[in-house]
């Protein structure tokens, strides 16, 4: 009996903004790899997001740890891209961020 060895594509996809979607569900690459980062495993990360199917979260998981630094680069630039976003949003509408703080400081009592 032989095993027939296939290379698998990778189920990654960007969507229209440039953010790394898992297969054809709208769950970003930087959640999977954050929770497993966290320690999640596999199957931890399906029930966290049940649009997932197992295989493709073990072939991000796996695709993961062979490019780590391109990874690591793009979720950096996430990241940067985020809060980029959030200080021009808060220079151009500083009204909602005081209530939102002022919100969060009635719900913590202070």
């Amino acid at each position: 009996m032989s095993v027939t060895v296939e290379s698998l594509e990778t189920p990654i996809r960007f969507n229209a903004d440039g953010v790394a979607l898992i297969g054809r569900t709208r769950v970003p690459l930087a959640a999977v790899i954050t929770a497993f980062r966290q320690g999640d495993s596999a199957e931890q990360i399906v029930d966290s997001y049940d649009s997932l199917s197992l295989s493709d979260v073990y072939a991000v998981i796996a695709y993961y740890l062979r490019h780590r630094e391109q990874v690591d680069a793009y979720l950096a630039q996430q990241r940067a891209d985020t809060q980029a976003a959030r200080l021009d949003l808060e220079s151009r509408h500083p009204e909602m961020f005081t209530l939102q703080g002022r919100l969060r400081r009635l719900k913590q009592g202070i």
